[in-house]
């Protein structure tokens, strides 16, 4: 008797209780309405309630050790309307080793961290490494140039003989073992959650190799051309797209320039939309063109497989118009770098979880689009009152840009994009490769006043564009730094020059040329700094090394930056083990600090994906001050850590600490969007951090609720809140500190 037979007549032979061994495990699994797992002929049925009350039903067995999606369906006139059958679950890696990044190394030697310990640590935050990348530039770490059999190519295959049933509040998993792709090894698991037709496929899998990095694909194998109409996207222009399968069989995946990174099987009976996690499933890049993070495969004249990729390098951009000493010194910073695209981390023997989500619906490909961007407020950040959404840390050229069209009107391409975004402050970082940023003076403030007048020309009503920089200049480190105003100031000081001067043209300005000068044109200014990407790139090392500093124990020293960078998927939270560990470590160190989302981004077009790349700031604000005015009330509410970084499908509406003395209240009202994981109040004494961890399960998805955690204030030094969806995705609000 085969495995297949054994396992359906295991589901079969008995209740629940009974089905053990080689059949389904469904000790952890209880019934749940809306929510349902049972024996069929056919094998094991989920059934489930979904968005508006819609039935839909996924049937899962084993063809010999092969899992198998039986069937995918939805309640539709009265009966089951079939939408696909027969599907087999595919994954693939491609993996390289893991490198520290000669950036990386650079300030660590000043520092001098380079004990092997430290270091082998520290590879993991590395953004300047592209481990696929074959040789590799000579400089960008030890040990190079990268050597072929580095790369290893591996696809998933099955040795399964039964799966495990298990009911997790309002939602139902389906776990079959015995899934091995190369180098990783570990588990298969669907699952579906009561109030959506999500269905999410995943393999959730490990290995014991010390430094890899890899990407992967992931998709279903089998879809049936003669009962599918075609496969529809929307293309970088947001025109609808289609392909029928009238061409030749494919032997690798089409990568779709898909905008909002979702392709659509449509079929007779309705669609199948397929899609990454909107954020988590990304890697820093310095650009985000879009690289086609969809897939169909023409497998053969009867069948096809559709799925999500990363691809495996980052892709070249060159432009004319401009000579080529010009265009060989903007484009490194512009559209193309082969030297950053780091991949995800996977660290030895942590449980990596490769994701890929399926949206179930009877309706048509338009309808079904419009389903599947209600997750993510159609790739925007949803306003919200009181709030204004604010971006920080991007090299745009601007001031190059209007110089070489000799206009101030001339609209730069990244405005556009900001704006299409929901975006209402935009925090820039120019003159970090451009300009004559260390120029002593003259030529330097020429260029800073085509680029405050720049800003100031394509500000608008709830719109304010903020000239900052990413000097790193006197502190150590990179940092950015942002003002309440113009401020025109040199970061070198010739002798003979002033700090503070009276220039003929420009008015006051400023001659930097030591710590203590910076932070006191910050503190004259009311200006505000941040260390940009804390411990990795440039600022590896930092803030940690200047932490007794005046600058940081000043409060003009706002805290540290949050990207996700680097990426693991084995990690609940975004940027887990770099930016949340640095912002409790902070708050333990010192006075009240803060993470601030930035992008660290350089040019943009309307046709990039910009959205899964980057994170927010929403600044507690009744409005916009227009460029003319005094933008003090954004750095104030910001410095009050009245505002929260947050991917963009979670939001608060409000929060605040109730009640005084030792026992007090955090109260958090939480909105969201893809079904809800968990909430956490954490905390620090002073040296070490804890949390309480409060699970989410059981909420339905598009909800909201005001989470009330009581906790004593005996033995902590501060407490934050934070949430997080099934996604990856998530809001974070700034410490508050209680003594």
């Amino acid at each position: 008797m085969n495995r297949q037979m054994y396992f359906l007549l295991a589901l079969l032979a008995g209740s629940a209780a009974r089905a053990q061994g080689p059949g389904c495990d469904l000790r952890e699994y209880k019934p749940v309405e809306g929510l349902k797992a049972e024996s069929t002929a056919e094998g094991l049925a989920v059934t489930w309630e979904g968005a508006h009350n819609q039935a839909l039903r996924a049937i899962f067995a084993i063809r010999g050790d092969q899992p198998e999606v039986r069937e995918l369906a939805i309640r539709k006139g009265g009966g089951w309307a079939v939408l696909a059958r027969d599907l087999s679950p595919e994954f693939d890696v491609v993996s390289g080793r893991r490198r520290i990044s000669e950036q990386q190394l650079d300030p660590l030697r000043k520092l001098n961290l380079l004990s092997p310990e430290f270091l082998d640590k520290e590879k993991w935050k590395a953004f300047w490494d592209a481990p696929l990348e074959i040789p590799g530039a000579a400089n960008a770490g030890p040990d190079m140039p990268r050597r072929p059999e580095e790369i290893r190519r591996a696809t998933a295959t099955y040795h399964a003989t039964g799966c495990a049933v298990k009911t997790d509040g309002a939602r139902l998993e389906v776990t079959f073992p015995g899934l091995s792709m190369g180098i990783f090894s570990g588990d298969l698991r669907f699952t579906v959650y009561k109030g959506t037709n999500l269905l999410r496929q995943e393999a959730i899998a490990r290995t014991e190799e010390p430094s890899v990095a890899y990407k992967y694909n992931a998709g279903l194998k089998g879809f049936r051309i003669d009962q599918s109409k075609v496969v529809m996207w929307r293309d970088v222009a947001r025109a609808w797209q289609k392909y029928e399968f009238g061409g030749a069989v494919n032997r690798d995946p089409v990568g779709l320039r898909a905008r909002n990174r979702l392709a659509i099987v449509e079929t007779a009976q309705g669609s199948v939309a397929v899609f990454p996690p909107p954020h988590k499933f990304f890697w820093a890049r310095e650009i985000e063109l879009n690289l086609g993070y969809v897939f169909y495969r023409k497998d053969s004249d009867t069948s096809f497989t559709a799925g999500v990729r990363q691809p495996e390098h980052e892709e070249e951009y060159r432009a004319g118009g401009i000579s080529d000493d010009v265009w060989k010194r903007r484009s490194s910073q512009a559209r193309h770098n082969l030297g950053n695209f780091a991949l995800y981390n996977a660290p030895p023997g942590t449980w990596q979880h490769m994701a890929v989500y399926y949206y179930l619906s009877a309706d048509n490909a338009a309808a079904t689009d419009d389903a599947v961007l209600a997750f993510t407020h159609g790739d925007t950040y949803k306003a919200m009152p009181g709030y204004k959404v604010a971006v920080s840390h991007f090299h745009t050229h601007f001031n190059e840009q209007l110089s070489d069209q000799g206009t101030l009107d001339y609209q730069p391409t990244w405005l556009p994009t900001f704006r299409a975004l929901g975006i209402n402050i935009a925090m820039m970082s120019d003159f970090h490769g451009d300009g004559h940023a260390n120029d002593p003076g003259p030529l330097r403030f020429h260029d800073e006043k085509v680029y405050f007048d720049g800003c100031r020309r394509f500000s608008d009503r709830d719109f304010l564009i903020m000239p900052g920089e990413e000097p790193d200049a006197t502190l150590g480190g990179h940092y950015t730094t942002v003002f309440p105003r113009p401020v025109f100031w040199s970061k070198v000081k010739q002798p003979g020059q002033q700090f503070i001067a009276q220039d003929p043209q420009y008015g006051q300005v400023y001659h930097v040329g030591s710590q203590a000068e910076e932070l006191e044109m910050l503190r004259r200014e009311q200006g505000l700094m941040w260390q940009a990407h804390p411990r990795t790139k440039g600022s590896s090392g930092y803030p940690d090394a200047v932490r007794e500093s005046a600058h940081f124990r000043s409060d003009r020293f706002l805290g540290g930056s949050y990207q996700s960078l680097p990426v693991d998927l084995s990690e609940k939270r975004i940027c887990e083990g770099r930016c949340l560990e640095l912002l409790d470590d902070m708050n333990n160190w010192a006075g009240p600090k803060y993470m601030i989302a930035e992008g660290d981004t350089y040019q943009k077009f309307p046709d990039d994906e910009t959205y899964p790349h980057l994170f927010v700031n929403y600044v507690k604000l009744d409005r916009v001050p227009g460029f003319g005015e005094d933008w003090g009330p954004i750095l104030r509410s910001m410095r009050a850590g009245n505002f929260f970084v947050t991917s963009g499908e979670v939001l608060f509406r409000n929060w605040g600490i109730e009640g005084s003395g030792a026992e007090r209240t955090f109260a958090a009202d939480v909105e969201w969007t893809f079904p809800l994981e968990f909430v956490e109040l954490v905390w620090g004494d002073g040296d070490r951090t804890d949390r309480k961890i409060i699970s989410a399960t059981g909420l339905a998805p598009f909800g909201h609720k005001q989470f009330r955690i009581p906790f004593q204030t005996s033995g902590k030094k501060w407490v934050r809140f934070a949430a997080w969806d099934s996604a990856g995705d998530g809001a974070i609000l700034q410490p508050v500190h209680l003594r």
